[in-house]
């Protein structure tokens, strides 16, 4: 899935400056997208929230959103690949933006109604590897269930 990701940043999502690709862009999708396929059930309401999640967070168009999920439809990574993706939100994030990336990540693991034991794992390492503590993990799982 990485690679896929990489290939439709670079192609798609580029600094129009320095044709540079956003690190902190390909981490927050692969880490959205990590939580929608996770479970291995793709339901339409985890499709739409992560579309708009992704619209509005990255400021991608409907097409390139569109485009994103069909290329992780299928795949799931493996998890040691989370710690580059943290890194990257690691180095790029204030401690805010982590708080809404990881209210973001529990928004798209509710999206269809159901939380599934490895949705809740993934965001619980992801927490881990951004040095949440267990109240904000908590704080921000209660906010995303109640929106």
């Amino acid at each position: 899935m990485i690679a896929k990701i990489k290939a439709f940043f670079a192609k798609n999502v580029v600094d129009a400056d320095d044709n540079s690709l956003s690190g902190e862009q390909l981490a927050t999708a692969a880490l959205l997208i990590e939580v929608m396929v996770i479970d291995g059930n793709l339901a339409e309401d985890e499709l739409q929230s992560i579309s708009a999640t992704l619209a509005q967070m990255l400021e991608l168009s409907s097409e390139q959103v569109d485009e994103l999920v069909l290329l992780s439809r299928d795949e799931v990574s493996d998890a040691t690949s989370l710690y580059q993706f943290t890194k990257e939100i690691n180095a790029h994030f204030d401690h805010e933006k982590k708080l809404k990336l990881m209210t973001a990540m529990w928004r798209v693991a509710f999206a269809d109604g159901h939380l599934d034991k490895h949705e809740e794992s993934i965001i619980r390492r992801v927490a881990d590897l951004l040095h949440l503590r267990h109240s904000e993990f908590i704080q921000c799982k209660l906010s995303a269930r109640d929106s």
